[in-house]
């Protein structure tokens, strides 16, 4: 028995001595993996650090962690601090690269194929985020030839949170530029980092930090927007959890929110689908494409449309895949040839482009269907956009005479009052700054990058008060008070008015013309780079151009460029004339594309303004109108989408839209 107890004991202390041991070794595995160093996303394979300023690198690791940094010949020694947090500052560097950064802790980081070259920070809406792929049928050249393997892009995530700073941004990585990954690339932001690079031949880096269809407001910080009543205090209601909670998390209305009983869809119910290709049509009815349907015969519904149309196709086209064109359709659609699915989108803002596998054409006769769902507005097919079948040798184009049906009638929308607007975080104030800013600030920057305005055009005046606040308050985040700060100034976009007119547009242009006086930005013009039909026109170029064209001049120091076209300076009534001055005139005022100028309206004291008669007089314009014997104020391209504006100095750029009657 007490051998035995022996034995049982023996075995009852190795037992504890294994468990001990891998009690030991667990926790000792933990701390290790607590106590590694981590990296912020931007600090990653393939950066692009700023170079003639101090660098700051930051990160998390264990309380009290020694860290070692060697890079480029400097090495920094840093103890992480109680909270974990820790941060070091290196000497400033020259261009170049590529190099490689060693971090040494409890674990070892490489971060390879590092570059030093010049940052920029680019933000706004959708016009900054569309990206090369959308507009590649339009910048083909372009994008074939985009061997750049020092033009990086880090593109952020979207992410918004309107009660908390983000210490770090979503997930992302740095990308170099090549004709397949080039695609990813935001396209003002790529052209923009292309002329920087030919011109000064050193690397840059894109961080692109927008979302499509949001306000100024949200990129702003709480402190940037403490001197505007009505974002603060917005602010301040947010800090309340529980009305926070119940906006993101609504009762259910008492009477909910009705849609009209939806029938089955016609066109998907019988035992032959109207896109296949033996079903026989009956009581179909004409239809112009582009259009919509509003304009031709359908008031006022809601639903789904199908329309067809047959096409021949000759027989070189027959077996080969092909392209399908679709232009834009609002809002979504699902389009079949020959009874396939080529394609469908469920919005109305990108371009239809459809490809067609090999052996759905045939030679004579192809039947192309597109099913229509709309829900508001006037939906169909936006005129002026590509409508064509392509296989890149033959070209077909499908617009004129089709057939339309409805298939489905979607019933009114009941409101109640109970109906609660949905909330969403990145249209509120702070909503995007803490996520997709805030935790960039530690890294350096050249400067700023801003194409943003079209979501602020429904309270236009507020935008003289928060561009300049926000553009001080990123100013205040990096602690650089004259960080250069570029803009895009508002395109030219929906219908032309033939007669002077107010416009919400406009106003904002004229912020963003105010806004110059704020020392150390550069706007680009845009009122030639539109689209009348598409809040997303394809013409990136132009506007990546001119914001180059900016930061030469505001950013690099090249004083005696011009780099912007007319700006207006001045007014003074000489008579029955008002004579107006510019700066930015460079070689000369200029006509473009035309004899005589347009867009110049005049008005007396009554402020009725009427098109007037403009003339260049050497560096002036000369504006009268007959009628008008006592003017007093004159306009610019002061509209939606004022067509035909040609005021142009002979560098080649626009005139900005002003108007007198405000100053």
């Amino acid at each position: 028995m007490a051998k035995h107890l022996t034995i049982q004991q023996a075995g009852q202390s190795k037992g504890r001595t294994v468990f001990f041991t891998v009690c030991t070794f667990l926790t000792l595995a933990a701390c290790i993996c607590t106590a590694q160093v981590r990296l912020p996303q931007l600090i990653s394979d393939g950066m692009v650090l700023q170079r003639d300023t101090k660098l700051n690198l930051w990160g998390w690791a264990s309380p009290g962690e020694h860290i070692t940094i060697q890079f480029n010949h400097q090495i920094s020694k840093i103890i992480a601090d109680a909270a974990g947090n820790w941060k070091t500052t290196m000497l400033p560097m020259k261009a170049g690269g590529p190099y490689q950064m060693d971090i040494n802790a409890r674990n070892h980081i490489i971060i390879k194929n590092i570059l030093i070259g010049d940052v920029w920070f680019c933000s706004g809406q959708s016009n900054m985020v569309i990206n090369m792929e959308r507009v590649k049928e339009r910048y083909p050249n372009e994008i074939a030839t985009a061997e750049y393997p020092k033009i990086r892009n880090f593109f952020v995530a979207t992410a918004s949170d309107v009660r908390s700073v983000h210490q770090d941004l979503p997930a992302g990585k740095w990308i170099s530029a090549n004709p397949t990954d080039v695609l990813t690339f935001g396209a003002v932001s790529y052209f923009f980092a292309r002329d920087s690079y030919l011109k000064y031949h050193v690397p840059i880096g894109i961080i692109n930090s927008s979302v499509g269809g949001t306000p100024i407001q949200a990129w702003t910080s709480a402190d940037g927007l403490k001197g505007i009543p009505k974002y603060a205090d917005r602010l301040a209601q947010l800090k309340d959890t529980a009305y926070l909670n119940r906006l993101q998390n609504p009762a259910k209305p008492a009477i909910e929110q009705k849609a009209g009983i939806k029938q089955p869809d016609k066109g998907l119910s019988g035992e032959l689908k109207w896109y296949e290709v033996n079903y026989q049509p009956k009581d179909w009815h004409k239809f112009w494409l582009p259009g919509y349907w509003a304009d031709q015969g359908i008031k006022g519904l809601n639903g789904v449309v199908w329309f067809r149309k047959e096409i021949q196709v000759p027989a070189r086209m027959a077996g080969k895949p092909a392209k399908l064109f679709v232009g834009r359709i609002v809002d979504a659609d699902e389009t079949y040839v020959n009874g396939v699915k080529v394609g469908n989108i469920t919005y109305q803002y990108p371009p239809r482009r459809y490809t067609i596998p090999a052996r759905v054409l045939k030679a004579g006769n192809n039947l192309i269907v597109v099913r229509v769902t709309n829900t508001s507005g006037k939906g169909g097919f936006v005129p002026d956009k590509r409508y064509e079948l392509t296989d890149d040798t033959t070209t077909i184009d499908i617009r004129g005479d089709w057939q339309y049906k409805v298939g489905q009638v979607f019933g009114p929308v009941e409101e109640t009052s109970n109906t609660i607007a949905p909330f969403s975080a990145q249209n509120e104030p702070a909503g995007l700054y803490n996520t997709m800013v805030a935790p960039v600030i530690n890294y350096a920057v050249k400067g700023f990058v801003w194409y943003q305005g079209e979501a602020n055009t429904f309270s236009p005046k507020e935008y003289n008060q928060l561009l300049p606040a926000l553009i001080s308050d990123w100013r205040a985040k990096w602690k650089i008070p004259d960080l250069p700060f570029l803009y895009a100034q508002l395109p030219n976009f929906m219908e032309v008015q033939y007669s002077p007119s107010e416009s919400q547009w406009a106003e904002v242009r004229e912020a963003q013309l105010h806004t110059l006086s704020v020392p150390k930005t550069g706007m680009a013009v845009a009122i030639d780079a539109g689209e009348w039909n598409d809040i997303h026109p394809l013409n990136k170029k132009d506007v990546g151009d001119r914001l180059a064209l900016a930061a030469e001049k505001v950013a690099y120091g090249e004083k005696q460029l011009v780099s912007s076209g007319p700006i207006f300076q001045s007014a003074a009534i000489e008579g029955n004339k008002i004579i107006i001055r510019f700066t930015s005139v460079g070689s000369g005022l200029m006509i473009k594309d035309g004899t005589e100028l347009n867009q110049f309206a005049i008005a007396g004291a009554d402020k009725k303004f009427v098109w007037a008669n403009a003339i260049i007089d050497g560096d002036r314009v000369v504006v009268t109108r007959e009628e008008v014997s006592r003017p007093m104020y004159v306009r610019y391209a002061w509209a939606d989408n004022p067509e035909g504006a040609n005021l142009y100095n002979k560098e080649g750029l626009p005139a900005s839209p002003f108007r007198t009657d405000s100053q």
